[in-house]
């Protein structure tokens, strides 16, 4: 069916592992950087072992503005550290995944002189840090030139654009390369394994207890160093080890909408609004043959693994994206509206934390490694900070993170182009379990479509369930509660 690069990432080999090996490093969470840390540490030798309490990417890693960017909002902040950085991660990131992260340029709509000045002079900065790398320069269009790249575009008053590129990437995408990498090394991974508690000897966390969300089978996973990346989570499993723990992370929501890709006239290019009223940078770019368009940033009081784009929010992301269109888009042209939960670092925790611009590394007393924080274009950085701390605080063999130059399992498209085909591959490669896993993270349907991914729900669910080997009930289980989901992500229709 497809031509095979390496081993599948197995889940119920996963599982045996876990249950009779001893781990050097174990870490719980399989978003962005858990993924990164099991690839990092399994890299370097030790023994890996990841559990994830869902599937893969299925919480902030698979909701983003699927951009790897410097950050062209921090360099206005004057953080030039963290841009130089991630600009030396976005680099590494399209040699190391060619196949999933792709240059894109964008454009900059300038209506006053001062604007267009500061723009372009910001984007030579940011063309400057970059260094030596392969991404095109950044340069000055006119309102003419900048309506050939987004023939939608209304450039009316425009006094000229700025195009700059970065890169685009499927963020569940490379969720699953990295697992997949990091089995090639030699790591067990296995989602719908829940960390119920851990294993604490001496004040000193030696384990976790895990169960098999599946089968209720609880099970003790031995390592010398448990690290916690959990991303919005992260709180829970440090209260785990030391219940005193205070919150380390303040989380806001941000939203995205996706509409028909005729709103940026079929373009390849992608638009950027320097500055909306709430002071923040919005995406609108092409995606997956449609236009994603974001993002926003609203306060979040609680951790949710599925939390909704507001009316709000999509009516706000609307207004704004209309005000650089020739012709307005409607919430009746809204095909799917999502959200994602991030954590932000409030706080410098004791005096063990290494805090970065974004991200933080905390051992807690009892030797738990907390890593969260951050954003997808410096997970690999993030990850090696998290198995450097763990490694020096379990004393293990000192190894040098060589993830910089490691390539990602490339992507297996089927060579049969069919559902059945797509299932397969999803369950027997990449452990899909779910019709929610393969229509919104083997496939990227229900972030896309919304409507057509729920009509596809029974045919995924019959296959899935052949491969299984599950029964009708649980297929019909599996077609209503995504059709409870798809109605989440349909935004305002």
């Amino acid at each position: 069916m497809c031509a095979r690069l390496g081993a599948a990432v197995n889940r119920a080999r996963s599982l045996e592992r876990l249950r009779r090996e001893s781990f050097d490093v174990a870490i719980i969470g399989g978003g962005a950087t858990g993924l990164g840390a099991a690839l990092d540490s399994a890299a370097r030798g030790y023994r890996t072992a990841l559990i994830e309490a869902s599937d893969f990417a299925k919480g902030t890693s698979s909701r983003s503005t699927k951009l790897i960017h410097g950050g062209v909002r921090y360099l206005r902040q004057g953080n030039i550290a963290l841009v130089r950085e991630a600009l030396h991660e976005r680099t590494l990131l399209l040699r190391n995944a060619p196949d999933i992260v792709q240059e894109l340029a964008f454009i900059i709509p300038a209506y006053g002189t001062l604007d267009l000045m500061l723009y372009a002079a910001g984007l030579k900065a940011y063309d400057v840090l970059a260094g030596a790398s392969p991404f095109s320069p950044s340069r000055l269009l006119s309102p003419r030139t900048a309506r050939t790249h987004i023939p939608t575009l209304n450039v009316t008053r425009m006094r000229a654009a700025v195009m700059y590129t970065d890169a685009q990437f499927d963020d569940a995408r490379l969720a699953l390369a990295l697992a997949r990498t990091a089995s090639d090394h030699g790591a067990a991974l296995a989602n719908y394994v829940r960390a119920e508690a851990l294993v604490i000897d001496a004040n000193r966390v030696t384990g976790i207890v895990a169960s098999d969300t599946e089968s209720g089978e609880r099970f003790t996973i031995s390592a010398r160093v448990v690290i916690n990346a959990c991303g919005i989570f992260a709180d829970g499993v440090r209260r785990m080890a030391d219940p005193g723990a205070q919150p380390l992370l303040t989380l806001s929501r941000g939203s995205h909408i996706v509409l028909s890709s005729s709103v940026l006239g079929e373009a390849s290019t992608a638009l950027l609004v320097p500055r909306t009223t709430d002071g923040r940078v919005l995406f609108a770019i092409p995606w997956n043959d449609h236009t994603l368009v974001g993002t926003t940033e609203i306060a979040a009081e609680h951790a949710e693994p599925e939390p909704r784009a507001s009316d709000a929010e999509i009516a706000f992301i609307l207004s704004t994206l209309n005000r650089y269109l020739q012709r307005p888009v409607s919430e009746n042209d809204v095909l799917s509206a999502w959200a994602g939960l991030r954590p932000l670092v409030k706080r410098r925790a004791s005096a063990t934390a290494r805090l970065s611009r974004e991200h933080v590394i905390e051992v807690s007393p009892q030797g738990l490694v907390t890593v969260t924080g951050g954003k997808w274009t410096t997970f690999r950085k993030m990850a090696q900070d998290a198995v450097d701390a763990a490694a020096s605080h379990a004393r293990l063999t000192p190894a040098q993170c060589s993830t910089q130059t490691i390539a990602l399992r490339p992507y297996e498209v089927p060579l049969l182009v069919s559902l059945e085909g797509r299932v397969t591959l999803a369950a027997d490669e990449e452990m899909a379990r779910t019709v929610e896993d393969v229509l919104a993270r083997r496939t990227r349907a229900l972030f896309v479509d919304a409507k057509a991914a729920r009509d596809q729900a029974p045919a995924v669910a019959s296959a899935l369930a052949r491969r299984l080997g599950r029964d009708t009930a649980w297929e019909k289980e599996q077609v209503r509660a995504f059709d409870v989901l798809a109605s989440r992500y349909r935004g305002l229709r």
